[in-house]
C-alpha cells in the first residue's frame, strides 16, 4: 500500500515566505481617511425595493453597499465643525 499524499493544513505557509511577508496589503490601500472604522446599519425594506436596489447596483457595476454609502454621503454631507 502507498501512503496518502499529505495535504497542506488550514494554516499552512506558502512555499516562498518572501512572497507573503513582503506582500502589500491591498485592503488598506482602498481605505480612505475616515473609512478605517465603520458601523453597521440595518433597515427594513420591502423585497421589491431590495430587488430594485440590487438591479440598480448591478447595472452600475458596483456593490449595493458602495452605492448606498455614496447615496447617504450625498444626502448627508459632513459640515465644517461637525465632530465626525
Amino acid at each position: 500500500m502507498t501512503g496518502r499524499a499529505r495535504k497542506p493544513g488550514f494554516a499552512s505557509r506558502p512555499g516562498n515566505p518572501d512572497s507573503w511577508i513582503k506582500a502589500t496589503d491591498t485592503s488598506s490601500a482602498k481605505k480612505v481617511a475616515g473609512e478605517a472604522f465603520t458601523a453597521r446599519l440595518t433597515i427594513d425594506i420591502t423585497p421589491e425595493l431590495r430587488g430594485r436596489i440590487k438591479v440598480a447596483a448591478f447595472r452600475r457595476g458596483i456593490t449595493v453597499a458602495d452605492m448606498l454609502r455614496d447615496l447617504l454621503a450625498r444626502e448627508f454631507p459632513s459640515t465644517e465643525g461637525d465632530p465626525i
